[in-house]
């Protein structure tokens, strides 16, 4: 893509995204994701209710009389945008494509949490991690990651999500929200979820196109693996075939759904079909 094709493309983003993070998405975000820690503040003197666990025997003892240590909630977050930009991630049968989407979205968390004054990160992947920008504040970073979302292309040829996890938890060692966007066609990353849930706050977006979960009867057609590159004949009239292929899309969705389940992470759903806004703001106000 040309320089000046990419630039307006992420004017665009960012007039759009940010109207909607600023509109809609600070006063939810805020609420839904509190602080982690508690950092100390200041002194007073003691009152009746107090938590004893909280006096301060140093003060105590100069002054001769009780005082309690008072501490406020961090209010400062990492954010953590972790993106599957593998090969199938570039579909569509409606006006966008998933990977459009997918950048909307990310550019609306991202400007959401720079308006809280949080930190914000990216972690690229495929089968492989094709990028890494480690967690930064401003308004330059956030058209940095912008930039990235549109402009990378996949070097791998399949999706690895728990490698992904893994470089995810080995990189980042403060508690931060993780919001993991695929369409969560793969398998065994459960255990790399679990162990990621422990320290972080993760949350599944899940996007998906309305023809990847049923494959329409339209005769015979070749068609192309997104991931693989290979072209092969499919018979869409055929009813096993259909079958066949519910089976296989079906299975990847339990397994996605019963992996956060049992990390106890929280997962969201969203057709490119939808209005994402609604869906989200649905999904903030239940946190």
């Amino acid at each position: 893509m040309e320089t000046s094709e990419l630039l307006k493309r992420v004017r665009r983003i960012e007039i759009k995204t940010k109207g909607l993070s600023k509109q809609i998405f600070a006063g939810e975000y805020q609420s839904a994701f509190k602080g982690r820690g508690m950092s100390f503040s200041e002194v007073r003197s003691y009152q009746y209710g107090d938590d004893v666990r909280n006096i301060d025997w140093n003060v105590t003892a100069r002054s001769g009389e009780p005082y309690i240590k008072v501490f406020e909630e961090e209010r400062e977050l990492t954010v953590m945008l972790l993106v599957d930009i593998s090969k199938s991630s570039f579909f569509g049968t409606t006006k966008q494509m998933k990977n459009d989407l997918i950048t909307e979205i990310c550019a609306v968390m991202a400007f959401s949490a720079t308006k809280n004054n949080d930190k914000v990160g990216l972690l690229l992947f495929s089968d492989r991690v094709e990028k890494y920008l480690p967690p930064k504040k401003g308004r330059g970073h956030i058209l940095r990651i912008i930039r990235e979302l549109i402009e990378t292309r996949p070097t791998g040829t399949g999706t690895d999500i728990g490698k992904a996890l893994t470089y995810f938890t080995n990189m980042v060692k403060k508690r931060s929200i993780c919001f993991l966007v695929s369409d969560f066609l793969a398998e065994d990353y459960e255990r790399p979820l679990r162990i990621a849930s422990r320290r972080h706050d993760v949350i599944g977006l899940h996007l998906y196109d309305p023809r990847e979960k049923e494959l329409p009867d339209v005769g015979l057609i070749h068609a192309r693996d997104a991931e693989s590159g290979q072209m092969q004949w499919v018979d869409t009239g055929s009813s096993k075939v259909r079958r066949n292929y519910q089976a296989w899309y079906d299975r990847h969705q339990e397994y996605f759904k019963q992996a956060f389940q049992k990390s106890g992470a929280d997962s969201l759903s969203l057709e490119t079909t939808e209005d994402y806004v609604k869906g989200l703001l649905r999904f903030f106000k239940s946190r």
